[in-house]
């Protein structure tokens, strides 16, 4: 078998990888352009370029991603497919945390819950609040969609001075909620708040949204373990917002190596599956 390409194609950013037979994944790259075909050719043509493979070692391309319905023809004349978007969201999280028993939670413009329980892969759900809700608030609250100037800017912000903790409107904890536990997101936010405190409260508020609802979706399932993956893992805040909630939910919050391109990664394991 030769190299399979997996491309997870997105609106304005394209992810590519490459399975080689002996099961590894070649040098994950994402290539932003101004549409998805722009985005998906240049990804395509720097990634072979990038890691010296020639299009005869190319067994098969697999596409996944919204973007990919923009794609009708072979790319570059090769055999061309089209992966299911949520079990390539179960595959590349399986393959790159090793569970078998787990809820992916992927985090884009928006967030998507896959439940995978061995085989068995499905989409349960998902809510309106990503990448997509803080570039959007970060515009009009910051003046900026920078999601890394966001994240620098909050490395200085208070998030108490923004949200309603416990300790805000008790004097001793509540059964199951210690006092540094979030009661309102925003709920403390005044109308003279820093830029700084601003950006902590929004990662924050989008961040843990996430994870509720992440937890919510295993209610009744027994399931501990949650494959967060997509872009917005890449945030270092990601570690403050988790930690605490693994410890008041006794849960896992698993970020895998590849967390950005397992959507791709799982595109390209479709097939190499299926062979």
């Amino acid at each position: 078998m030769g190299i399979v390409i997996g491309i997870d194609v997105g609106i304005s950013t394209t992810k590519i990888v490459g399975i080689r037979p002996d099961g590894k994944v070649v040098s994950p790259i994402r290539i932003k352009a101004t549409d998805p075909v722009t985005s998906l050719y240049g990804a395509f043509g720097k990634y072979l370029y990038d890691n010296k493979i020639s299009l005869d070692e190319v067994e098969k391309v697999m596409l996944t991603g919204v973007g990919a319905a923009y794609i009708e023809s072979p790319i570059y004349g090769l055999s061309t497919e089209k992966a299911e978007e949520f079990i390539a969201d179960g595959l590349g999280a399986r393959y790159e945390s090793g569970l078998e028993r787990m809820i992916v939670v992927s985090m884009g413009t928006g967030t998507s819950l896959v439940k995978c329980d061995g085989n068995d892969i499905r989409h349960i759900g998902g809510i309106g609040v990503g990448g997509g809700t803080l570039a959007g608030l970060s515009r009009i609250m910051l003046k900026t969609e920078d999601i890394h100037q966001v994240s620098e800017l909050a490395f200085e912000g208070d998030v108490s001075k923004i949200n309603v903790l416990i300790s805000d409107i008790s004097a001793k904890p509540l059964p199951g909620l210690p006092m540094n536990a979030i009661a309102s997101l925003f709920g403390n936010a005044t109308s003279d708040a820093s830029r700084e405190d601003i950006a902590m409260g929004l990662i924050w508020m989008v961040l843990q949204s996430i994870c509720s609802a992440s937890i919510l979706s295993s209610l009744g399932s027994g399931i501990k373990d949650f494959v967060m993956i997509g872009n917005l893992t890449l945030l270092p805040q990601c570690k403050n917002v988790f930690e605490p909630t693994e410890k008041l939910y006794g849960v896992r919050f698993h970020i895998p190596k590849y967390s950005e391109f397992c959507t791709a990664i799982g595109a390209a394991l479709s097939y190499v599956n299926r062979k």
